[in-house]
């Protein structure tokens, strides 16, 4: 089976979260806003692994459409992360630019899933 660029991509992300929350935790002693962005960052990839063993092409969708509700939900946590000074810009830009290029994927992956069923 040929490996899914989505899940590849979702799963380091994950990983890039959890050192983001060890660092966060353990650096900056930040508890809160450290929890949810590791909640929200790493359940993208638990619903793209859950859509990819879909029993539908509906619920294909409707799991990629949570990730891609985690993946916006993460991107504000990062945004407010940096904007409170608990990340460094240059550290929030690589994480966040990860987290946008999975925004884009997932929603071009709906969109052309949508679009091949109603041709169908």
């Amino acid at each position: 089976m040929a490996e899914s660029i989505v899940a590849t991509k979702s799963y380091n992300f994950a990983l890039r979260i959890i050192k983001l929350y060890k660092h966060l935790t353990q650096e900056q002693r930040e508890f809160v806003l450290a929890k949810q962005v590791l909640r929200s960052g790493t359940s993208i990839g638990a619903n793209v692994e859950e859509a990819l063993g879909g029993q539908s092409k509906a619920d294909f969708r409707h799991k990629l459409s949570i990730a891609l509700k985690e993946a916006r939900e993460t991107s504000y946590w990062l945004r407010l992360l940096k904007d409170s000074d608990y990340v460094k810009p240059d550290a929030f830009k690589s994480i966040h630019s990860e987290c946008d290029e999975l925004i884009k994927i997932l929603r071009s992956i709906i969109l052309t899933s949508q679009q091949k069923e109603k041709n169908s």
